[in-house]
């Protein structure tokens, strides 16, 4: 019900809202062709699952490469265990991650998924997410010039071993 603005650019069409750029689309420059992107059809696809292995846009997805031999493995693999639909449908929660996540920290996740057998994406973002701490290290944060003398001694990271023995004591 809002109005949005549209630019056309010679390579490009960008959609606005109140100046943000929500939408960025590439522009079909030869009529009757079609620039599909699979992003754009994942909540539908989520709904009706059947409609994914013969799609256009995933045709046009594996074409370009955003949907590799990696995703391949996952829907196979989810399929086979939680069956067509359901298995269809955990892949598309995982080709949403790549939204908010990079595509090597969802592939990480999928490996771990499927080292697992568990094909539940939120398992994928967990592992995809673990992934992401283990290559990167922090930055370490300055200390204010009013913190004191005990703020930099150096501490060993937290550890939930007592926790999981704890746990064991629980069982028994």
């Amino acid at each position: 019900g809002r109005r949005l603005e549209v630019r056309l650019g010679a390579d490009t069409i960008r959609v606005l809202d109140a100046g943000t750029v929500i939408a960025t689309h590439v522009r079909s420059l030869h009529k009757g062709s079609e620039d599909l992107v699979l992003d754009h059809y994942l909540e539908v696809l989520g709904r009706k699952p059947g409609a994914l292995s013969g799609a256009t846009a995933l045709v046009a997805a594996r074409g370009s490469g955003a949907f590799t031999p990696a995703h391949q493995r996952f829907w196979d693999a989810a399929r086979k265990h939680l069956g067509d639909g359901p298995g269809t449908r955990a892949l598309v929660g995982v080709l949403l991650l790549h939204r908010t996540l990079p595509a090597t920290a969802v592939a990480a996740g999928m490996d771990a998924a499927l080292v697992l057998g568990n094909f539940d994406p939120d398992l994928v973002a967990v592992e995809a997410r673990r992934s992401m701490l283990t290559t990167t290290t922090p930055t370490p944060v300055p200390l204010p010039a009013t913190a004191t003398p005990t703020a930099a001694i150096d501490r060993p990271v937290p550890s939930l071993a007592g926790y999981d023995e704890l746990l064991k004591g629980a069982t028994a």
